[in-house]
Formats: C-alpha cells, structure tokens, sequence
C-alpha cells in the first residue's frame, strides 16, 4: 500500500497518466494516496489506477452530469480543511473536461488550488508531430456539425501557430478533410494510442491524411491531430484575388469570403471586404 503521508488543505489538480501507468509521478502517488477524498470522471478508471499501487483513498464522481451538485460537497469538505485531490479519466485535469468550474469555485471560495503536473494528451502529440512548438494554439474538439466545424476553422485559420486538436476516429476522415479545405494542404500529424502498446503517429499533407483515414476507416483509440502554422505565400495578383472572392462569395457571403482570403494570405480584411462589395454582381 503507497505510504500516506502530510497533505496541505485545498484542492489537488493531479495529472493522471494517458495510457502507460508507469506515467505517473511519485508527487502524484504520494497526493492520491494522502488526500480525504479523489474527485473523478468515472470511479472504474481511476480505481485501476489505484489497485495498481495499492492505494484506497475513497473517490467520488465529479463530471458534467453531477458537477452542480458535487461542488458543494467537494468545498464543504474544503471548508473543513481538507485536501481534495482532483483528477481526469486521463491527462491533466481542466484540458478538455469540467473541472475548470470547480476550480473557479475553489477560488472564489478562498481556499489553495495546487497543481500536481504530469501526464497531457496535447503535449505528447505536440512534442512527437514534429511541427513548430514556438506558438501552439490548443483548439480541442472541433462541432460535430459540418457548418459549425468550418466556421470554428476560419476563425482558427489565420493564427500564425502550430494547431493542436482532439478528435475521435468516427469524425477524424471528415475534420481532416475540412481542415485541408479550410486550413490549405497543410502539415500535419495525427497521434493516436499515446504510450499505449498500439501507439502510431502518422505525418504528412492535411488532404493526404485525409484520403488515408477515408480509405482506411475509422481508427481506434484517442486521437490527437496536429496541423502546422501557415506558410508564407505571395500577395495574389487583382485579378486571381477578384476571381478567388467571386469563387466565395456566393457560398459564404462578402463578409466570409473577406475573413476566408484575409485567412489565407494575411491580408488586411479591410480591403478585401471593399474589394468584395466593388465585384459586379
């Protein structure tokens, strides 16, 4: 059994491992095993990483359909002065899951919020992409509806940084595909199974990609899919500029189509939107 030992009061962020439980720090170990209560997203998957050093702190479920009612309890015991370790099903708590809004009320309720680093889903696919890592944009999931999906990337696609996001296997073909659409024929990776037995990242062209997981079907596992920052592209001559924002204009009106070239060759939105409303209609 992993020895308990001196804990301070407040809430414990702990960073639990993506895959590989040999991922865990030592610092994590000694806060679980020491805390009054963990509070998870699903008690069976942080029970085995439990069972596997001998830990028995008792958990309590913490995620999106009981977190109006557990944040009371989690700052009463607080209040008390407890330490209350929080934890994901995998990766760093607060990355793409509730745990911000408990963090929030923590605070607001005076009491210590103390991280407990490790283990990130978005690092790992960041650091084994093999793409620019000076200015990373984390954008999470993209909507599920293809509409929502390409508006999200318009926005996203003028950031001059590397793009980090996380998909599921059933989506991942068609994200690529609107990527590739949206974003140019991008950089790219896509990581999957990070430190698990089956882990493979895969690189090359957003539009290759995209063919590959077309064909081949949806991949299992958590996904992770890397795109890299644009490249730097000549000013488009007035009259393929006029042509490319006749092309869109009819699909995303003057002012998309303004934002949707602003996007790919960083020029002002200002003109591009005047030069838009002068086209011959």
């Amino acid at each position: 059994m992993w020895r308990r030992t001196p804990l301070d009061a407040g809430l414990h962020v702990v960073a639990t491992p993506i895959g590989n439980l040999r991922d865990v720090s030592l610092r994590a170990l000694d806060t679980l095993a020491s805390a009054a209560v963990i509070a998870c997203e699903d008690t069976r998957m942080t029970g085995r990483l439990l069972a596997a050093y001998g830990i028995r702190t008792t958990l309590t479920p913490y995620h999106d359909h009981n977190a109006a009612a557990a944040r009371p309890k989690l700052l009463a015991r607080l209040a008390a002065g407890e330490a209350v370790a929080l934890v994901s099903d995998a990766g760093t708590p607060l990355v793409s899951d509730p745990g911000y809004k408990l963090v929030r009320a923590v605070l607001e309720a005076g009491h210590r919020v103390i991280p407990v680093p490790g283990a990130s889903a978005l690092l790992a696919g960041l650091v084994s992409a093999g793409l620019p890592t000076d200015r990373v944009t984390f954008a999470g999931f993209l909507p599920a509806k293809a509409g929502a999906r390409e508006r999200a990337l318009r926005d996203l696609a003028g950031h001059q940084a590397t793009l980090v996001f996380y998909e599921s296997g059933p989506r991942l073909a068609a994200s690529l595909a609107a990527m590739a659409g949206v974003l140019g024929d991008r950089e790219a990776a896509v990581a999957r199974e990070l430190t698990k037995l089956h882990e493979e990242v895969r690189r090359g062209t957003l539009a290759d990609l995209a063919a590959h997981y077309a064909e081949a079907g949806p991949p299992k596992g958590e996904i992770v899919v890397v795109v890299g920052p644009p490249g730097e592209t000549e000013a488009p001559d007035a009259e393929s500029l006029d042509a490319r924002l006749a092309e869109l204009v009819p699909n995303l009106g003057v002012k998309g189509a303004a934002r949707q070239i602003a996007a790919e060759t960083g020029m002002p939105m200002r003109d591009l939107y005047a030069r838009a409303l002068a086209l011959p209609r």
